[in-house]
């Protein structure tokens, strides 16, 4: 298969998706405002500004807090631990060399660790918060 025809292809599959996604849009326009007309609210009136989202930043800040010190902990684990595991370097007869990269995966690992962390905590403290809401009224 040469370029050519690699080319047709994603021409095709571009075009598909880009009217795929422009249809899916206005359907689903077309459904929500066929809701509100049967709600009985004007579809014109769109509400001016967006319901607050108060955890959103909290969320936010711990995903990327955990996604920190996922990576920070996969530094030192590299550096330390393993460092004689995926350390070696091959050394090529022009004089040239790199490094073999065996433990790449464990940063990405830690970064996924640390992220889902965060996010269980942000939604633990959002539970929380909740419950007090809920006992207070």
């Amino acid at each position: 298969m040469g370029p050519d025809v690699i080319s047709i292809f994603w021409l095709i599959i571009t075009s598909v998706s880009i009217c795929a996604v422009i249809f899916g849009s206005r359907y689903m326009r077309a459904k929500e405002n066929l809701a509100m007309i049967e709600k009985g609210l004007d579809p014109k009136m769109k509400p001016e500004r967006p319901r607050p989202a108060p955890f959103r930043s909290l969320k936010m800040g711990l995903l990327l807090v955990g996604a920190g010190l996922g990576l920070f902990a996969a530094y030192l684990l590299d550096n330390t631990l393993l460092y004689q595991v995926g350390h070696f370097v091959d050394k090529w007869e022009d004089g040239r060399s790199r490094a073999s990269g065996a433990n790449v995966s464990i940063y990405f690992a830690l970064i996924a660790i640390g992220g889902g962390l965060g996010l269980i905590t942000s939604y633990r403290i959002e539970k929380r918060e909740l419950l007090d809401k809920e006992d207070k009224s």
